[in-house]
């Protein structure tokens, strides 16, 4: 089993920060893409940003410049450090990653349970 577990949200005035962190663990082989995602009430699940395992980043045009996806391959973990929060970046943030467990198995994506951020305005 594969699991992935996110940290670091919260209640942060507008034009504070954040860190989100992510750790899979369980039964991993590898690890492709690895990337949050946020969703508010009524509205579908939208990519905030993403990483390869190669380092190649990529970010909605709502939080570049702003926001900063890292990761640690030998850890497993990924991070979003969101700076000059805005109200409406308030949401619930998902990680999510692309692993295989075993070789030569089908890669699965999997998710986390997310965690609030509330940015006050």
């Amino acid at each position: 089993q594969v699991q992935l577990v996110e940290s670091g949200g919260g209640l942060v005035q507008a034009g504070g920060s954040l860190r989100l962190s992510c750790a899979a663990s369980g039964t991993i082989f590898s690890i492709n893409a690895m990337g949050w995602y946020r969703q508010t009430p009524g509205n579908e699940r939208e990519l905030v940003a993403s990483i390869t395992s190669d380092g190649t980043t990529n970010y909605a045009h709502s939080v570049k410049g702003r926001f900063t996806i890292s990761r640690d391959n030998a850890k497993n973990t990924v991070d979003l450090q969101m700076n000059s929060l805005k109200f409406e970046d308030t949401a619930v943030y998902y990680c999510n990653a692309d692993i295989r467990a075993r070789p030569l198995t089908y890669v699965g994506r999997y998710w986390g349970k997310g965690t609030l951020v509330t940015v006050s305005s």
